[in-house]
């Protein structure tokens, strides 16, 4: 009888892992079946397997074997032999975050550090949004966290509002909902209500229900794989920041289940299952750093932790359930980096919190974010210059037209100073702003900035 040969071809993006250098890493491979004599594809299954992850792909007899024994039915089942072939690099699903195109233009992460800019650099929170028209027709008709789940759609959504401003970051396209999908549960995001957790905790029982040990790689690797696409495509042209949501705010979306005017039902647990809420948030805390961690892994160059619902606690109870989380994030992370001779400058951005901006200075980040509701005078003055600031301006100046939208810019810049400072948004652009006064936003900040700087 003659034998029958298959083709293996080992595909799956193998991304450096910390330390790992050539030791053996479980990976998600999907692995596909050619006949040899024929060019298409007879079957394909994934798996997981042990990959050594140096950038090369090999696989040792027993790995082979494990991989062989997969087809048991149809045309394989009198298989013999089996060849290995590794993918082709060349193929952007499979690049390696390593060997990015050199960086052009440096002024946000200068400004991060606190060093001397030229130009006061500015990007937008939901700067990838449904204000631009091609964003609405890349996102038409599909779902929102299957998107998130494609690199390939979260890198083309990232890049499109830089082919319009010319703004100095880009943060990667994504969700801070994305960390209580990796816990196991079940979030959706509702046309016309947004997102909506149809079985949220109610009480501290509930938390049987998350996952004791996430492995991050393999719940949010779509993230990394995403991050390290970008980082390859954006060709240099300006920095990448990645982020997640702070534990108090995923906290408080996981218990009410949606967005919420009063967050009642969150903070019900606060005052009376403080034990179980701390056992929640430092859950969440463990899985945000190792988070944080693999998006630097895999290529962004500033992360950011976004505590949107901050504002709803008073300052006792911001004090014992969010700061301590903030603090302890930037404190592993950094330590973790410096492990391995890395560091990123690290924004928080907890909105509504005037009273904590003391606190929050010295928590370990290098930018504080401001929502519009605060001076920019008095936000200097409490955090006394231990670290960069990040803002401003009220989302809806931008309805404004041009002339005035340049003239707020120049206040703005007049009250912030044009050194250890990052030009955005209070918070987020809404979906009905036009592109055009974004870019009007854009131009200003570069303009009066660099003309306040030349007269100094």
């Amino acid at each position: 009888m003659k034998t029958k040969t298959a083709l293996i071809s080992i595909q799956g993006h193998v991304r450096g892992h910390r330390g790992a250098g050539s030791n053996p890493t479980t990976h998600q491979a999907s692995v596909v079946f050619t006949n040899p004599s024929q060019d298409h594809v007879q079957r394909q299954t994934t798996i997981h397997t042990h990959i050594h992850t140096d950038g090369q792909f090999r696989v040792n007899q027993q790995e082979a074997r494990a991989l062989t024994t997969l087809p048991q039915s149809g045309p394989w089942k009198d298989t013999q032999e089996y060849l290995l072939r590794p993918v082709d690099m060349s193929n952007d699903r499979f690049l390696l975050p390593k060997d990015f195109p050199p960086l052009l233009n440096d002024t946000f992460l200068r400004a991060a550090w606190g060093e001397k800019t030229e130009h006061v650099p500015v990007w937008c929170m939901r700067q990838a949004g449904r204000y631009l028209p091609e964003f609405r027709e890349a996102r038409a008709g599909k779902d929102f966290f299957e998107t998130c789940r494609s690199p390939e759609a979260c890198c083309e959504l990232t890049l499109q509002p830089l082919r319009r401003f010319p703004f100095d970051a880009a943060i990667i396209f994504s969700d801070i909902l994305v960390v209580p999908q990796a816990l196991g549960m079940d979030v959706q995001m509702v046309p016309g209500k947004g997102p909506t957790f149809p079985t949220p905790l109610k009480d501290p029982e509930d938390l049987q229900r998350l996952r004791v040990k996430v492995d991050v790689d393999k719940e949010l690797g779509y993230v990394f794989n995403a991050i390290t696409l970008t980082r390859h495509k954006i060709e240099g042209k300006v920095p990448l920041i990645g982020f997640t949501g702070a534990p108090w705010t995923l906290m408080s979306y996981m218990i009410e289940g949606g967005g919420s005017t009063t967050h009642s039902k969150a903070k019900r647990w606060l005052y009376r299952y403080p034990e179980a809420s701390h056992m929640l948030l430092r859950m969440l805390t463990d899985v945000i750093v190792e988070y944080l961690l693999g998006q630097v892994t895999a290529g962004a160059q500033a992360l950011q932790v976004f505590d949107s619902h901050a504002g709803i606690l008073g300052p006792v109870e911001f004090s014992e359930f969010s700061l301590p989380y903030l603090r302890d994030i930037a404190c592993r992370v950094k330590d973790k980096l410096k492990q391995t001779g890395q560091d990123v400058p690290m924004i928080v951005f907890a909105k509504d919190a005037h009273y904590g901006l003391e606190d929050l200075s010295q928590s370990g980040y290098e930018v504080v974010g401001l929502d519009w509701t605060i001076n920019p005078s008095s936000a200097r003055e409490l955090t006394r210059g231990k670290v960069s600031l990040q803002g401003n301006m009220d989302p809806c100046a931008l309805y404004a037209p041009k002339e005035r939208i340049s003239n707020i810019v120049k206040k703005m810049l007049e009250g912030f100073g044009t050194q250890r400072y990052i030009a955005n948004l209070g918070h987020g652009l809404y979906p009905d702003m036009d592109p055009e006064h974004v870019g009007a936003f854009v131009e200003a900040v570069h303009q009066h900035s660099t003309e306040m700087n030349k007269q100094e």
